[in-house]
């Protein structure tokens, strides 16, 4: 197996092409973000992606960005899943990572949308990530659990820094079952580092947090793991320190207490260290 990693778009202001200028130098392989609707900005993008040869996965939110647009019903969200799908297929994504569903509905509506969306990615011929996100269907491990009984068997993208925030704890070290099961379904991983009290801690290169960083490179290794079993050829993981208060800032001058594409360049060659030295076994 080999590593990529990928350069998330969330939180990126400029233009693209500094995007891949940042994403090269760092060593990564490829961007991670949504296609824009805007016609010269999915230009400039699909220019960027094929002129400096960057793999690309494609994000789908099912309405809303995070959090889910309020009184969305099954229906809202089948329509975007679709609609983003078919206008990302031009970009050419690897596959697809979604942001999917909603935490407030009740358990058979969600069972009905990932079987649906399963449906709409096996006519279109593409793979998908549905992600383990906070304010969505697959907010919590037990639930998700619970879900993935019930569903044709999707594939996840797997990100337990929101489930270590909803739990508020290393939920993972007390749910072997959960871990193994995650396994068995991830289709892509996004490395962010959560505790207790968030879903991203200030600074992973700090000593106080070492605890945390521990905690989810054991969980890494597990996934690493289950995709080796499963013939993966190549293992995709896009670090994913991001805006939006996700990062801690200081009160009043609101200055970010840590630079966020240092923390992803930082977290990306953790990762390679890691995974070589999980490959040596």
């Amino acid at each position: 197996m080999n590593l990529k990693l990928f350069k998330t778009l969330w939180g990126h202001s400029g233009s693209y092409a500094a995007a891949a200028d940042a994403t090269i130098q760092a060593g990564f392989h490829g961007f991670e973000g949504p296609v824009p609707v805007d016609v010269e900005r999915k230009a400039e993008l699909l220019d960027t992606l094929k002129s400096r040869n960057l793999d690309f996965i494609a994000e789908i939110s099912t309405t809303g960005f995070a959090v889910p647009d309020p009184g969305s019903s099954v229906s809202d969200h089948l329509d975007a899943f679709e609609r983003i799908l078919v206008r990302s297929m031009e970009a050419k994504p690897i596959f697809y990572s979604s942001m999917a569903g909603s935490d407030l509905w009740e358990f058979r509506d969600s069972v009905d949308f990932f079987t649906r969306a399963w449906e709409i990615a096996q006519k279109y011929g593409v793979r998908v990530g549905f992600e383990t996100h906070r304010s969505r269907s697959l907010f919590h491990p037990i639930i998700s659990k619970n879900l993935l009984a019930e569903t044709p068997p999707i594939e996840l993208t797997i990100d337990f820094s929101h489930w270590c925030n909803v739990c508020e704890r290393l939920v993972l070290d007390e749910l072997p079952d959960v871990l193994a099961l995650c396994a068995k379904r991830v289709l892509h991983i996004q490395p962010r580092i959560g505790y207790d009290q968030g879903a991203q801690v200030p600074d992973p290169r700090a000593p106080m947090y070492q605890h945390f960083v521990e905690a989810h490179v054991r969980w890494w290794r597990a996934l690493w793991k289950g995709q080796e079993k499963r013939g993966f050829q190549t293992v995709t993981m896009t670090p994913e320190f991001g805006p939006d208060g996700y990062q801690q800032v200081y009160p009043y001058t609101q200055k970010p207490v840590a630079d966020l594409w240092e923390l992803n360049v930082w977290t990306g060659h953790l990762l390679e260290r890691e995974f070589g030295n999980f490959l040596v076994k």
